[in-house]
């Protein structure tokens, strides 16, 4: 079945205060600066964004967010804003609403139970569970490591405890525009929660390839910065094709 409003959702990725893409996610490995994230936000906005996804990569590394980077671009971009990057307590998530954002993105910190029922309990559909894959596990602290986990068994604890969305990301592809991994999206998508997908989207091809598989909306980065397509032209092409 299709996922109805599909939609495509630019991500401002943030490394030391200016928009980044990183190769895989390494912070060694910068292939596109994109300038100031408050710019950035409003260039989206004036480009017919419905949503900005925010990636503190600063937050992520140290796990400690940067709330002022969030307030600014929230104020900035006047759209309801995603955010992810380092969001380790119950305390940030809740700080990064208050200042702005929409949704709060956890990744690390979910794959502890306790943690992961409290915050679903008291976030609810403000929560989205990142789940970042890496050679068969589930990435974690900034990606600088691999838990035991799988994503599809993951994805699975996440349904049982009433996480409302997953952000699903391969990490070797992200920043790569070599296309979305599409077998780690089926393996996720079999737990039946509304899934963003995340990580080597480069055409509108792939995004017609997202949305045809059930996903909710795919990220776009480095395709979006480089002009391989624009906003605009992902909502025609959409419309188009159904």
């Amino acid at each position: 079945m299709l996922t109805q409003a599909f939609e495509v959702i630019p991500a401002i990725d943030v490394l030391e205060g200016r928009v980044v893409r990183l190769s895989q996610g390494r912070r060694e490995a910068v292939t596109i600066e994109g300038g100031d994230p408050v710019e950035l936000a409003r260039r989206f906005r004036d480009e017919g964004a419905g949503r900005l996804h925010l990636v503190d990569l600063d937050g992520a590394f140290s796990g400690t967010p940067t709330l002022d980077l969030v307030e600014r671009v929230a104020r900035a971009g006047g759209l309801p804003l995603q955010v992810g990057g380092g969001y380790r307590a119950a305390a940030a998530i809740a700080a990064a609403l208050d200042a702005g954002a929409d949704r709060v993105m956890v990744g690390t910190a979910a794959l502890s139970p306790p943690f992961l029922a409290d915050a679903t309990e008291r976030f609810a559909e403000r929560l989205v569970v990142a789940i970042d894959a890496r050679d068969g596990k589930v990435a974690v602290d900034g990606w600088t490591r691999t838990s035991d986990a799988t994503p599809a068994a993951f994805a699975c604890d996440c349904a049982a405890a009433g996480v409302d969305r997953l952000l699903v990301t391969s990490t070797t592809r992200d920043g790569s525009l070599a296309g979305p991994d599409i077998d780690l999206l089926v393996d996720v998508l079999a737990a039946s929660l509304p899934v963003m997908a995340a990580g080597g989207v480069s055409s509108l091809e792939d995004v017609l390839a997202l949305r045809d598989l059930g996903c909710e909306s795919a990220i776009a980065g480095s395709a979006l910065l480089g002009g391989r397509f624009t906003l605009a032209e992902a909502r025609e092409r959409l419309a188009r094709s159904g």
